[in-house]
């Protein structure tokens, strides 16, 4: 991955759905694979600099930060197909390979297809990366390439009318039941339809380009008699980074409901039933010139960084053009002991000039390796000054009447991590000072006040018997109950396993899986502006979330089959799974559901 210097292996283990599913056990997605998401354990916008605010979609997004890349002796290969109740479908596939012992590509997709089971909630998304990198014969040079474009498209039904109406005995079939937006869609069951009638459209595309050029030590090492390796130590980095990204958002509704709009957002439409339309466009190019500096000739973990950045940004909006740029300098320490037995990181960030001048990002952590039966540990402090996202500024073109100035955003962090063969601990302390959030559908607001979350963690694996094992992960989190941060006090997740290797090559894990948390004031959802907003009226208590599965690998063929929801069961009018849960208020999350999906590796 970029800027990491340690190695990864490829995680071939079947025992947690959340390696295959694209939403993590974690977060809440609205009732449909690729709708609008949150974490249920809260996590702060900690992103200094300009930010357009659109992330309701984050968790589907391939990124330029995430990528990996690869060093292969042979071509590889990944398959991998999902198929779900409802026609929800779901394809990824990745493919990497060295043409070159110097060169390596690769390729990430990855669709998202769910027609949902409610009235306009179909989702389509698009996912495509390309990466590469490049090393100079004499190891000097070092080049990395990454093209990367998302497509969301996802429709947007405001939520159901009525609550109770999910255990109508005539409305079995979720598609009768009315919602608040796209109640004209006709329902339609087929996966590749992608059109969004009502919805949210957001596409962007990244290019990003860095190479560097090392001076340093030469040296060598005799293979045999004949062949010898050519070895370089670098002393000093001159390193080049080049990003060109475009985003684009767009809410549409071609068969607006005048009222709905006139009670959310305070718009005024000319028919009783009208179009509406809001988009806005960003064009984003950074150059980034730094220098590293590596103190241990054969130790390049231990480095000194300094650069400079300058980034052009253009935003087209309804009704103007406008441009911005940013000049920020940045520093880093990175100390990753050749033994392996510490860890130091420290960075630092600040935006001297420009829209975002004033801002800045610091981050200090430190690892310690024990021994194998400690584990390690982990401390680390963070603290950002950060422009509140673009979303909230008077031009953007989703302001729906605001004219709000708001005072830069300040978010402390820090924590600890103990992680040891038996149990893992950690604990998180958020202190977030001018916290910038929608009050509602459309209203901005700004809350002055010191808002402290804090998170306490475990999970562990507790061994039953030589088969069965146990698997908790459990998190508090406490906040001011006054404070817009809604959470689940609760967060736990628990899946009894019986596992093992059999035959030789067959890896199984089979059990139950159930997650639950705790009744809470869960945030609302705004479909124009796609922002989760707080609300203090309803309060949701669910049942927890209960699922039976069977995962198995044989050799490098991996399939699970999961019945999911299977808390939903009434009897209350004949069986039937309609005791639905609630991802936000009036929105329902899925029904019983089965779901079957493969996975295979190939290598050539």
């Amino acid at each position: 991955m970029l800027d990491s210097s340690g190695r990864r292996t490829i995680d071939s283990s079947v025992n947690d759905f959340d390696k295959y599913f694209p939403v993590p056990s974690t977060w809440q997605a609205l009732g449909n694979n690729g709708a609008a998401a949150f974490p249920l354990i809260f996590q702060p916008n900690m992103k200094a600099g300009w930010d357009a605010g659109f992330h309701a979609y984050d968790i589907y997004r391939l990124t330029i930060d995430d990528t990996r890349f690869y060093k292969t002796t042979r071509p590889f290969t990944m398959l991998g197909y999902q198929l779900a109740s409802g026609k929800e479908q779901m394809i990824k596939a990745l493919h990497t390979q060295n043409p070159r012992p110097n060169l390596n590509v690769g390729l990430d997709y990855r669709l998202i297809t769910a027609p949902g089971f409610f009235i306009s909630q179909n989702t389509n998304h698009n996912a495509y990366r390309l990466f590469g990198n490049y090393q100079g014969k004499r190891k000097r040079y070092n080049a990395y390439l990454v093209l990367v474009g998302n497509t969301i498209r996802a429709s947007e039904n405001g939520g159901i009318q009525g609550d109770s109406l999910l255990k109508d005995p005539n409305k079995k079939d979720r598609f009768s039941i009315p919602v608040n937006l796209g109640n004209s869609a006709a329902y339609n069951t087929n996966p590749f339809v992608t059109t969004v009638r009502t919805g949210n459209t957001y596409k962007d595309f990244s290019f990003f380009f860095r190479h560097s050029y090392d001076l340093g030590k030469k040296d060598s090492v005799a293979i045999n008699d004949s062949t010898s390796e050519f070895l370089f130590y670098p002393k000093l980095r001159i390193q080049h980074s080049f990003t060109y990204s475009t985003y684009n958002y767009r809410f549409s509704d071609i068969l607006a409901d005048s009222v709905t709009y006139q009670h959310w957002y305070d718009t005024t439409l000319k028919k009783a039933t009208d179009t509406f339309s809001i988009k806005e466009k960003w064009k984003v190019i950074s150059n980034d010139l730094s220098l590293l500096q590596f103190p241990d000739t054969k130790n390049t973990s231990q480095f000194i960084m300094a650069g400079v950045t300058i980034q052009n940004i253009k935003g087209t909006f309804t009704n103007a053009v406008s441009d911005f740029y940013n000049l920020s300098v940045h520093g880093e320490y990175r100390n990753r002991t050749r033994n392996k037995l510490w860890d130091i990181l420290l960075k630092a960030e600040v935006y001297l000039n420009g829209l975002n001048a004033g801002d800045y990002s610091l981050y200090a952590s430190l690892d310690r390796y024990l021994n194998k039966r400690l584990g390690n540990v982990s401390l680390f402090f963070r603290n950002v000054n950060r422009t509140p996202s673009f979303i909230f500024d008077n031009r953007t073109s989703f302001n729906l009447g605001n004219a709000n100035s708001f005072n830069k955003e300040n978010i402390i962090s820090f924590g600890a991590t103990a992680n040891t063969p038996y149990v893992t601990l950690s604990f998180k302390d958020h202190l977030i000072t001018n916290y910038t959030y929608f009050s509602d559908y459309y209203h901005t607001a700004q809350y002055s006040k010191l808002i402290n979350l804090l998170q306490v963690s475990a999970s562990s694996r507790i061994r039953i018997s030589k088969h069965w094992n146990n698997y908790i992960d459990a998190v508090v989190q406490h906040t001011d109950g006054a404070a817009p941060v809604k959470v689940p006090l609760l967060f736990l997740r628990n899946r009894l396993a019986y596992e093992g290797r059999f035959y030789k090559n067959l890896n199984i894990s089979a059990g139950i899986e159930a997650r639950y948390y705790t009744a809470y004031k869960a945030n609302n959802y705004s479909p124009v502006l796609g922002q989760f907003v707080p609300q203090d009226t309803a309060t949701i208590r669910n049942l927890p979330d209960i699922a039976a599965f069977v995962h198995f690998r044989i050799k490098s063929f991996t399939t699970y089959i999961r019945a999911e929801n299977l808390n939903t069961v009434s009897f209350a009018n004949g069986f039937a799974f309609v005791n639905n849960n609630f991802a936000a208020p009036h929105f329902p999350t899925q029904g019983f559901m089965i779901r079957l999906g493969i996975q295979w590796w190939f290598v050539n």
